[in-house]
């Protein structure tokens, strides 16, 4: 039987992921457990959560009713837009889509923008996922670097070098995943200077690793008053609720765009109606929830400050500028490639990190840390990593 060629990329287990199964194997039969500084998922992360109050907002029995709305809701896309606002930029609801998960928005974006063979531009580093959305979408991902110096910040050169006749969109994620970087004014401009519709994924937009943006830094692409621009969140990260499966598209930038691209993203969206009632109609009570998200913002911040103070007890490491997000990176000696670095770590010191080049990050040798990590997980794991690297 033909199956499409977009379905094929089902890769055998890699050297790391062998090395995490057989640990973990041997820890389930007594020997030493694994410490997991890979957590990504907050509900099994030890966030308290107000429970009661959660699934109080799932019995709203309004949801017993079939109302298909292809953009969503009212009353959810009012609850987005209020949250919006209540960030300090305003959007108004007409304006707002929802999507049954950041992935979807990506898909619907991809969908309505491109067609079959075109290009679009995407950082790197950056999470891997996207090239499977754009497999699936047909389209082809062209990358431009995002560069370290003391911090991170966009090769503009080599973005604008990137720009080819087939170019539909912009991609950035702000803050990056993993290099916890927002986006500058100044890159902001430059971008939309390109005339390309710019593609914002936001999903940590919420979790400043300091006292706020950045001078300088942009909170969200929604600043933008010209071109076409698309914020991407959800509940997974901002309400900490990755199960509950809601995500959502904001659209900023000329007016006249703006309504275009609506009554696009209104067709493509009408086609799938994926977006269940329950939640949508929670939305407005799940938004105004907060004691995951400052539990999780302390923790972050906490961890950070374990990982920042642990650096001088290995000298030859270091641990990049992270402005945002759940991540953090540490640079270690390159005596070895990062997959390798992860490896040994896993078999000699039952420390499970990510290597850098998981983000397509290829120079020099870099792992990636979850700062979501329980902090005692967490302080132990760190620990024995520049233990590692001192013995060098």
């Amino acid at each position: 039987m033909a199956f499409s060629r977009r379905t094929s990329q089902h890769d055998e287990p890699n050297a790391l992921a062998q090395a995490v199964a057989r640990v973990r194997a041997e820890a389930s039969k007594g020997g030493p457990p694994l410490l997991d500084l890979t957590v990504s998922n907050p509900t099994t992360a030890g966030i308290p959560y107000d429970e009661k109050a959660i699934l109080d907002a799932l019995r709203n029995p309004l949801a017993l009713a079939y109302s298909p709305e292809p953009l969503g809701l009212p009353s959810g896309r009012a609850a987005v837009a209020g949250d919006w606002t209540a960030s300090g930029v305003p959007i108004e609801a007409r304006h707002v889509a929802l999507t049954a998960s950041t992935s979807e928005a990506y898909a619907a974006l991809f969908t309505m923008l491109a067609d079959p063979g075109d290009e679009i531009l995407v950082p790197q580093p950056s999470y891997p996922l996207l090239g499977y959305l754009a497999a699936f979408d047909a389209v082809e991902l062209r990358p431009y670097p995002l560069v370290y110096a003391g911090g991170w910040h966009v090769d503009l050169d080599a973005l604008r070098s990137a720009v080819g006749p087939r170019t539909r969109a912009i991609v950035v994620v702000a803050p990056n995943n993993p290099t916890g970087s927002y986006l500058s004014a100044a890159e902001l401009e430059a971008m939309l200077d390109l005339g390309l519709p710019i593609i914002s994924d936001e999903v940590f937009a919420r979790y400043p690793l300091g006292a706020g943006v950045p001078d300088g830094r942009v909170a969200t692409i929604l600043e933008a008053k010209r071109g076409l621009v698309f914020a991407l969140s959800g509940l997974s990260k901002l309400a900490a609720l990755p199960q509950l499966k809601l995500g959502w598209i904001g659209v900023g930038g000329d007016e006249a765009k703006v309504n275009e691209a609506m009554a696009r993203l209104e067709l493509v969206l009408d086609a799938y109606l994926s977006v269940g009632a329950p939640v949508q109609h929670a939305l407005p009570r799940l938004l105004a929830l907060r004691s995951a998200r400052h539990a999780i913002s302390a923790r972050t911040r906490h961890n950070l400050g374990v990982l920042r103070a642990a650096i001088h007890t290995a000298p030859s490491a270091s641990v990049l500028d992270v402005e945002a997000g759940w991540y953090a990176i540490v640079r270690v000696p390159e005596t070895q490639s990062d997959e390798e670095w992860a490896i040994d770590l896993v078999e000699s010191d039952r420390v499970h990190v990510h290597p850098g080049y998981f983000f397509d990050m290829h120079r020099g040798a870099h792992l990636v840390v979850s700062l979501l990590t329980p902090e005692a997980v967490f302080a132990e794991g760190i620990e024995r990593l520049f233990a590692r690297i001192a013995r060098l």
